[in-house]
């Protein structure tokens, strides 16, 4: 389903999800702050001119802008509010009937000699009603006032923003005496007469009045509470504002959660030679493909004309060369990466807000730990932390951070310590291949810096720190280890000054900024104009990747001189001591379990998690494998997903959440468990054949003779220097 006009959504239709948060049809709405609202309307002239349901609308939309004003001044009478600092004008001009008045008002912005404002929004048809008795004779009246009016303000819309604000609905069980006349049937027909006649002149043209019946639907539910039957209650006009202040502001600060009103951002220059890219490879690849087929059936058997026999070929199937291999894999990645683009950068689909209920999170969780147990089988090895464990771990993790993100519960940083546990026994060139590839992809075809992916870039860093430890003399291999136990402590020395600089960078923000702020480091690690956001992200987890080496270095001491045992259905200790750890592990896990979940003040509990979150990770790795039955088992449903991990970890961004993981995209609008479903199948296929993709260009691109994969990062050295090239000269044609 096309997503269509997004404002037009905005502004006349939605649903409220809970009782609080309105839902526009199709699109996002991005929850402006004080700051956002005074950047967006600098300089600029607001006027509200109406009856007491405007006036109600202004006040809250200069609450947008400084909270502490007051619902002060004369109620019948214009109200001037004025923002010195951001040189913002907000006017309410009393005028609460559709007459000669308002029209004289209105008229004398179309003249030369005054200034126009940059926003009017206007409405009143309530005191008509109410002064008139209801009266047919009015409606006619009102009927040619606003013909009178129309073509002015459509003459005001080619250079300014004009929204028509429909009257919302009354409770007429609680409307005073003076009031009765105000019936809904009534309110229906003005409104009804305003759609007709405004932009009736000009239904072609784009300069057009904007009809505001977005507050139509908002009353309805809403009208209730209110105190009057006639006024609406602060919630339901703090909505309309927002949705006010969308409409508008959109367009000029681009928040990557409002994708309401926001036109499609054009193709940047790296976007159209990626374009061009993926075409020819999927071009290059139908042409082999073709003439391989080709080749194929000319070499296919014959009948032998003579014994009437089958001959068979000498080769059943078509040699598959590299570059074949290449551009296949191209091609796949060609297709997977329009959908991408298509997903969460052109307007065709949809995407909403995310709302947090218990049932959207708990339900799923407790869905997913049932298959998890369900799928249950043994281990191929009972090693502490074997393949298939590590696999599973990341697997359920996962997952649970996924619900996270599309429950709108909370996001969660992946402690990188869990890949680095296997990715150090493969080789050193296809992990950082293999961790970067589809990351490097979506920058460019999303048009997205590096950090904002901002696991990868984690993960790959403290990979190659563990990996410079390890490297830099003197060089502790296992032979020199196991001669000599001195090197055991030249080890530990190394562990030691790895923590040493790491305590330091982490309380010397100043040096750890300027350490990545030089090109072309910066490229890397800046987002939104500085790195702080990566100072913050390296922060958070800083000490767990020590902590993991020294788990790995006391676990390889305990397994030379026997004092863990790794049989399967053995306990990993003798059974008192396991007994002992067993139940420190039950209640450190929760202890720490209970402190997590209870912590009020974020600030402080992300100073203490770097030291004390090797408490939980430990104390799991414990309890999973001190048993010998529990370590000989494993959940193959969550270590499938373990295997996709990462994939399904940056997939999300784009393909299963929308808008940057801000919102949800919709493929099947009005049937919200029905899209989740078909959107998460498509989801999970795309990051498990991205991660065969992977895999399969890893083998081409990083070969194992040594000459060969020199040349080949002498490529990716040049290909990344075009890039950085190209980036340059893209970010100073922005400016």
């Amino acid at each position: 389903f096309k997503g269509g006009d997004t404002c037009e959504s905005l502004l006349s239709s939605g649903r409220f999800l809970g009782e609080k948060v309105w839902q526009p049809h199709s699109c996002m709405m991005h929850k402006y702050k004080n700051s956002e609202a005074k950047n967006c309307l600098i300089d600029k002239h607001v006027v509200f001119i109406g009856d007491s349901r405007i006036r109600q609308l202004f006040y809250s939309f200069i609450k947008l802008i400084n909270p502490q004003v007051k619902e002060e001044g004369n109620k019948h009478g214009n109200i001037p509010f004025e923002d010195k600092s951001a040189s913002i004008k907000v006017d309410f001009l009393w005028y609460p009937e559709v007459n000669g008045s308002m029209r004289q008002r209105i008229k004398s912005w179309t003249e030369g000699s005054v200034a126009k404002p940059h926003i009017i929004v206007a409405g009143a048809a309530t005191w008509s009603i109410k002064i008139h008795n209801g009266s047919n004779e009015a409606l006619t009246q009102y009927k040619i006032n606003i013909t009178s009016i129309a073509p002015l303000l459509e003459k005001l819309a080619k250079s300014s923003d004009v929204y028509w604000v429909l009257q919302d609905p009354v409770y007429e069980d609680i409307l005073s005496e003076s009031r009765k006349m105000i019936t809904n049937e009534k309110i229906d027909a003005y409104n009804e007469a305003a759609v007709r006649i405004l932009n009736s002149s000009s239904r072609n043209s784009k300069a057009k009045v904007k009809v505001f019946s977005v507050s139509k639907l908002i009353a309805q539910e809403t009208i209730m509470k209110s105190a009057d039957g006639l006024h609406l209650p602060e919630s339901s006009r703090d909505t309309n504002a927002m949705i006010l202040m969308n409409v508008y502001c959109n367009k000029i600060m681009k928040p990557i959660d409002g994708s309401c009103c926001q036109p499609q951002p054009p193709l940047t220059l790296i976007q159209k030679l990626a374009f061009c890219f993926f075409t020819l490879s999927i071009i290059g690849y139908l042409i082999i493909n073709l003439i391989h087929r080709n080749n194929f059936r000319k070499n296919k058997s014959c009948t032998d004309l003579e014994s009437g026999e089958e001959k068979k070929p000498a080769i059943s199937t078509p040699n598959v060369s590299t570059l074949e291999m290449l551009l296949h894999s191209f091609c796949k990645l060609g297709l997977i990466m329009t959908y991408f683009y298509l997903c969460d950068r052109a307007n065709l689909f949809m995407k909403e807000n995310k709302f947090y209920t218990h049932s959207s999170f708990f339900i799923p969780i407790v869905y997913i730990l049932v298959l998890g147990v369900f799928y249950t089988e043994n281990t191929k090895e009972t090693k502490v932390l074997n393949r298939e464990q590590t696999d599973e771990w990341k697997g359920w993790m996962q997952l649970v951070i996924l619900i996270y993100h599309i429950s709108g519960a909370s996001t969660v940083t992946l402690p990188p310590s869990l890949y680095i546990l296997f990715l150090l026994s493969s080789d050193s060139f296809q992990v950082l291949f293999r961790l970067n590839f589809l990351v490097v992809v979506l920058c460019i075809v999303m048009d997205r810096p590096y950090q904002f992916y901002y696991f990868v870039p984690l993960v790959t860093v403290w990979f190659m720190i563990i990996y410079a430890t390890l490297a830099i003399w003197p060089q502790i291999v296992q032979k020199k280890a196991n001669g000599n136990c001195l090197w055991h402590f030249g080890l530990l020395l190394k562990l030691i000054c790895l923590l040493t600089c790491i305590y330091f960078l982490s309380y010397s923000q100043g040096a750890f900024e300027k350490i990545f702020s030089f090109w072309p480091l910066s490229k890397f690690f800046e987002l939104n104009g500085n790195v702080y956001e990566w100072w913050f992200r390296w922060k958070l987890d800083r000490y767990v990747v020590f902590h993991g080496m020294l788990f790995a270095f006391i676990y390889l001491a305990l397994q030379k001189h026997q004092m863990i045992s790794e049989g399967k259905g053995d306990p990993l200790f003798s059974n008192r001591v396991s007994n002992v750890l067993l139940f420190i592990s039950i209640v450190s896990f929760l202890t720490y379990s209970i402190w997590a979940s209870s912590c009020k003040n974020k600030t402080e509990c992300n100073e203490l998690h770097p030291s004390v979150s090797v408490v939980q990770i430990l104390a799991f790795i414990l309890i999973r494998n001190i048993p010998g039955y529990v370590r000989s088992v494993y959940s193959s449903f969550f270590a499938w997903f373990g295997k996709i991990s990462l994939e399904l970890f940056i997939c999300q961004y784009h393909i299963w959440l929308a808008a940057d993981t801000k919102g949800i995209l919709v493929l099947i609008p009005g049937y919200p468990m029905f899209n989740v479903l078909v959107s998460t199948f498509i989801f999970v296929c795309v990051a498990h054949e991205i991660s065969q993709i992977t895999n399969d260009l890893a083998q081409i691109v990083v070969p194992k003779d040594n000459s060969t994969l020199l040349k080949r990062l002498l490529c990716i050295a040049g290909f990344f220097s075009g890039l950085l090239l190209f980036s340059a000269v893209q970010d100073q044609s922005r400016h």
